[in-house]
């Protein structure tokens, strides 16, 4: 056998093993968390059961109210749940992280920036026009598929019932929405990396190499239909979820995603460093939990680089450039 070939077949199966090696950990991280789920589900998830309400106390009593006030008229009630009270949170939540890109203050939350000296402050008119973009995308794109989505929900079931789902259910069918989410964003987000769709829809999403919570949603009006909201749709259609389920589903989303463009690692907040050296080199990184990306190999370069490294969750106060500090590392 000649070099090359050896060199060939080496290579497969190298890939072949990381492959595996990949496929195995997917396993273990999912058997862990049944039989987590399992050995708790008759504890923990006994008492946040009645926390949540469904046996008929506070937050069932609270729907009730809130079915009457609307004296049933489902199609508002599912517009409040699956439109208002999402973009509502995501407001909320990118109003307060404007403030601070675009006064650069205050310094115990700005000392989290992960690219130094990028956005210090943010340049107020690409802020200016990445909102408006934001704001037509969800008026024109997103709030008509959420009522688009009503009509099919209602053949699914009752989205609007007057009783909730109990809380193991919800677990559930949260553990498929993410899922579902992780498998439709690593693809649609690779497809609209594909030179022929890049140039003419996703190169405005990486005009921000640096991102900024509202940038989650600037995206070419394609893109925003195909990543920013089939995949976080396509799990409570399949579902036929109800309606609070979707709301708390829809705000988990919309926070998340925002958390992973805001461009500051905070502490006790799940990390942004994967999505953020998206941003900055492109082509690594495409999916939300990066299983994925370990599936494919599209994380290699992330994994050489400090990034990696601070890619954890923050359980102090020192920021991870301090605790981790830059070095001459390959690839960074």
């Amino acid at each position: 056998m000649g070099k090359r070939e050896t060199s060939d077949f080496q290579e497969h199966r190298s890939q072949d093993g990381n492959l595996w090696d990949s496929v195995k950990k997917t396993a273990f991280v999912l058997g862990t968390g049944l039989l987590t789920f399992a050995a708790f589900r008759n504890t923990l998830t006994w008492h946040l059961q009645r926390f949540w309400g469904a046996s008929g106390d506070f937050w069932q009593s609270q729907w009730g109210k809130l079915h009457d006030y609307f004296g049933g008229n489902e199609l508002a009630l599912f517009s409040l749940g699956a439109m208002v009270i999402p973009s509502l949170s995501f407001w909320m939540y990118n109003a307060v992280l404007m403030i601070i890109d675009l006064t650069g203050k205050p310094n115990f939350i700005t000392r989290y920036r992960i690219q130094i000296e990028k956005n210090d402050p943010v340049d107020s008119a690409k802020l200016r026009h990445a909102v408006i973009t934001v704001i037509l995308n969800q008026i024109f794109i997103s709030f008509p598929m959420v009522l688009l989505m009503y009509p099919f929900m209602k053949s699914r079931g009752n989205p609007c019932g007057t009783e909730l789902p109990t809380f193991h259910w919800v677990l559930l069918e949260l553990a498929v929405f993410v899922l579902v989410e992780e498998i439709l964003f690593y693809y649609s987000h690779r497809l609209v990396h594909h030179p022929s769709l890049y140039k003419h829809v996703h190169k405005k999403h990486h005009e921000w190499t640096a991102p900024v919570g509202v940038v989650s949603l600037y995206a070419h009006p394609l893109e925003h239909i195909l990543s920013n909201m089939l995949p976080p749709m396509v799990g409570p259609m399949l579902m036929g979820s109800h309606v609070a389920t979707i709301m708390l589903w829809f705000c988990l989303a919309l926070v998340s995603t925002t958390i992973s463009h805001c461009g500051y690692h905070l502490p006790f907040l799940p990390s942004p460093e994967f999505h953020d050296f998206h941003h900055l080199k492109f082509n690594q990184c495409y999916g939300v939990l990066g299983v994925l990306d370990r599936l494919h190999g599209t994380d290699l370069v992330f994994k050489q680089t400090k990034a990696y490294d601070r890619h954890i969750l923050l359980l102090n106060l020192t920021p991870l450039n301090q605790s981790i500090p830059e070095t001459n590392k390959k690839s960074q």
